[in-house]
């Protein structure tokens, strides 16, 4: 398949919108588990445009035991990351039964910016939208926020490739 079939392809599907995934579906979509599963569900998702991760932060978080005990903060790093999770189960309710198989990789990070703390209590709520593609990679703008407030930002790339590559 060339590039203008896939976006043929692509195009044809763009207007699907899958309301909301649960846990369970997104640990059929991902193979992350606790304490590494960043998200809780994704909603209004839109195949091959964009989707929004929540992730309710809690005490309980096995890296506030470290960070910072005496003022827990969630790290940017995980922040990141959760942007990244949502923009996988993304990418594989996007590609449906063609995603079958495939794992997706981060590959690069720019522009990140961290605007404010996140603490026990809040709920992040991570915007992320598609860039581009082009073949087997990905480009995605994330955006997360706490009572809609911009806490972080990021810039950042994928590739899709088989679980026996």
């Amino acid at each position: 398949m060339d590039g203008t079939e896939i976006n043929q392809a692509e195009a044809a599907t763009t207007a699907k919108v899958i309301a909301s995934v649960d846990v369970e579906r997104i640990m059929r979509d991902i193979p992350h588990r606790f304490p590494m599963l960043m998200i809780d569900r994704v909603e209004d998702i839109v195949s091959h445009e964009s989707a929004v991760g929540v992730k309710n932060v809690t005490i309980n978080e096995p890296f506030f035991q470290g960070h910072f005990p005496e003022r827990p903060v969630m790290p940017g790093v995980l922040i990141v990351e959760a942007m990244a999770q949502t923009s996988a189960v993304l990418v594989v309710e996007s590609l449906g039964d063609n995603a079958a198989g495939l794992l997706v990789y981060f590959m690069t990070v720019d522009n990140a910016k961290f605007r404010r703390p996140v603490v026990p209590g809040d709920q992040l709520r991570i915007h992320v939208t598609k860039e581009r593609r082009r073949g087997n990679v990905w480009k995605f703008k994330g955006v997360a926020k706490v009572n809609g407030t911009v806490v972080a930002e990021a810039i950042y790339s994928a590739m899709i490739m088989d679980r026996q590559s």
